[in-house]
């Protein structure tokens, strides 16, 4: 069974940075992509950055040049570095792995940025 296990969310100050880590486990199967979604409350959850096994990544255009997403293959490991954290990057943000054509999520961690 596919488990994604994140930790790093956290209250932060405006300004501030966070650093979230996602590890997958229980797949024999290469993981293709990892990434990061997030859900403010009341809003519909959106992606942040997506790391394909290739190496590509895609950001929201709202974090670009200020997060940062990473993955360890080996560990089957992706970590998100947020800086200059804003108060609208408050959110619970939640990792996804694609695997064998299927997605995977995780039980979501808070992300609290205070003004």
């Amino acid at each position: 069974q596919v488990q994604l296990v994140e930790s790093g969310g956290g209250l932060v100050q405006a300004g501030g940075s966070l650093r979230l880590s996602c590890a997958a486990s229980g797949t024999r199967f290469s993981i293709n992509a990892m990434g990061w979604y997030r859900q403010a409350p009341g809003k519909q959850r959106d992606m942040v950055a997506i790391l394909t096994s290739g190496g590509s990544t895609k950001y929201a255009d709202s974090v670009k040049g200020r997060f940062t997403i990473s993955r360890d293959n080996a560990k089957n490991t992706v970590y998100l570095q947020m800086n200059s954290l804003k108060p609208e990057d408050t959110a619970v943000y939640y990792c996804n792995a694609n695997i064998n054509q299927l997605n995977y999520w995780g039980q979501g961690t808070q992300v609290t940025v205070s003004s």
